[in-house]
């Protein structure tokens, strides 16, 4: 193939987009640190497959435009720093490409150095021997060894050669990927991508897997296939712990898969020790709930009219969530405030402690589940205040948060992210603000009220591994100290004290505790029992919050 237009360019890219979907588990365990969250293989598969669903449905012939399309729909389905940095990658890609009805293998490279600029630029502090350093060493090599008179075949050849070589020398880059024995993950997804892009080229495009083995959430279909199917019923999402009581039958994942692949479509299921996570599109919600409550109990649910937000976007609605678009009518029918505070929340008691430091919206996410740059835009848009303060209370969600508010500034929104890694780092930036003071200064107040807080988690491991010297079995406890893993064991609140004392010193006066759904009030109360016995000088607040996963968040000041 000597050329790309937007016909060949669209199948091409869904046919990466379906081989990351068939490998996205095997990108998932590649990541270093043994908790269970949101992945990057589930964030990428989450975020280009958004970018398919953008470019279904097209007809045109012009590469620009399918470029741009699926960039766009990538921008908005970003999650996780991989799922950002993978959708600038292909916005850069798009921009390269600008004014263009077909592309030869130079135009091509040429687009995708631009996309690897675009990329780089999106990141504050790039770090080498990562998904970065992939792509850019990939894309250089290409663009030095290119020629115009190549096949888009021999370009993406080059492209994948240097890529792998890049993989394989990411952990003389990054020293943690060295030690527990991995590539990066990251760059592990884009190099399937680009291969199921080669696949498509070769004339063997990658179609989904539907053996249930591996399954995607939304995952694309088939290069030239109908979505149309799968544009109905209600978008159906859970979060379930397995077990619970007697009543409840043993799991088979496999099985599992399969009775809700029989019930709908774009089915993911993620099997995280005793957490299981479902996305599936169907008619009859009540059934596929009904069905799955025969193993555990839930922890979170979310269901959609996907028939309603098509007949909305029909009638010439601007947003695809109905639900949301009421809420944003009725907004607009409101004043404007001139504030608002956004918050990432995971647990009932978590949004109380928000709602009670003057948060105005809570955007649900965390480690289980990473929100969108879209679930950002939405949330900013439905607050219908001049300035709004967001904070995104995970690392890993931090650069959604800002995507989104680079989107909205061309609209005139102004949005401060206060990078908030922590839910206790949330709590006391958020209740910093000061509603007489200007956008900036408060803005400036909240960041200084980071250093004042040292954070740290107890939750389990999801596999056995040695990270930074420190041994961790699967199923044991650890004690997460600003993101180093300083204690493991057996017992959930042996954890807790010992890390307890780990995060305090002589200038501590006040440990805050969070403890999640699977700690009761009695339980948490030993640890204050603990504290007080053991530091009489420094006040203990406990709290519910209410959080899965994670059996305590603390927080010392």
């Amino acid at each position: 193939m000597k050329t790309l237009d937007g016909r060949s360019l669209k199948d091409i890219l869904i046919s990466g987009a379906n081989n990351l979907y068939n490998h996205y588990q095997e990108v998932d365990a590649l990541n270093v640190f043994p908790v269970p969250d949101g992945d990057t293989g589930m964030n990428m598969n989450l975020t280009v497959t958004s970018g398919c669903k953008e470019i279904q449905d097209k007809e045109e012939g012009n590469v620009f435009e399918i470029a741009k399309s699926f960039a766009r729909g990538t921008l908005f389905g970003a999650r996780g720093n991989s799922g950002v940095i993978t959708s600038q990658i292909f916005r850069g890609f798009s921009k390269g490409l600008e004014g263009l009805s077909t592309c030869n293998a130079q135009q091509f490279s040429d687009a995708l150095e631009k996309g690897v600029e675009v990329a780089y630029k999106a990141v504050l502090k790039p770090v080498e021997g990562t998904i970065l350093t992939v792509v850019r060493e990939g894309s250089h090599y290409l663009h030095d060894n290119v020629k115009s008179a190549n096949s888009i075949e021999k370009a993406l050849e080059l492209f994948l050669k240097e890529a792998r070589e890049s993989l394989k020398r990411t952990p003389e880059l990054l020293p943690v990927l060295k030690e527990v024995g991995v590539v990066d993950s990251g760059g592990t997804g884009l190099i399937y991508i680009f291969q199921g892009m080669l696949d498509a080229v070769n004339g063997k495009p990658v179609a989904r897997n539907e053996e249930g083995a591996q399954t995607g959430e939304n995952a694309p279909v088939a290069a030239g296939a109908s979505m149309e199917s799968e544009e109905f019923g209600y978008c159906t999402e859970f979060i379930m712990r397995l077990g619970g009581d007697e009543s409840k039958k043993p799991f088979n994942e496999k099985r599992f898969t399969s009775i809700l692949g029989s019930h709908g479509n774009s089915l993911v299921v993620v099997n995280d020790g005793d957490i299981v996570k479902v996305h599936v599109h169907t008619l009859q919600p009540g059934g596929v709930l009904t069905y799955a409550q025969q193993f555990g109990e839930f922890i979170k649910l979310k269901i959609e009219n996907m028939t309603e937000q098509h007949n909305n976007l029909e009638s010439g609605a601007k947003e695809s969530n109905s639900i949301l678009d009421e809420k944003v009518e009725e907004k607009k029918e409101e004043p404007r405030k001139e504030y608002a505070m956004i918050a990432v929340s995971s647990g009932r008691g978590i949004d109380e402690i928000f709602h009670e430091a003057g948060v105005d919206y809570l955007v649900t996410g965390g480690q289980t589940m990473n929100p969108s740059a879209e679930d950002f835009v939405k949330a900013i848009k439905e607050a219908n205040a001049d300035t709004v303060y967001i904070f995104p209370n995970n690392s890993n969600i931090l650069m959604a948060a800002s995507q989104a508010a680079d989107m909205l500034s061309e609209e005139g929104q102004t949005t401060f992210v206060i990078p908030t890694k922590t839910i206790l780092q949330g709590i006391s930036a958020a209740i910093m603000f000061n509603p007489d003071a200007k956008p900036k200064e408060n803005f400036k107040e909240m960041k200084s009220a980071l250093s004042n807080v040292k954070s740290g988690e107890v939750t389990f491991s999801i596999r056995d591994t040695t990270i930074n010297g420190m041994a961790v079995k699967k199923d044991d406890f650890m004690g997460i100290f600003e993101k180093d893993i300083v204690v493991t064991n057996k017992d959930k609140f042996e954890t807790c004290k010992q890390l307890i004392e780990k995060m305090i010193d002589d200038m501590s006066s006040v440990i805050t505790v969070i403890y999640g759904e699977d700690v009761t009030k009695e339980e948490a109360l030993t640890i204050k029992k603990y504290c007080e016995e053991n530091h009489s000088d420094i006040d203990v607040d406990i709290r519910e919050g209410g959080q899965p996963v994670y059996s305590f968040l603390l927080g010392v000041e």
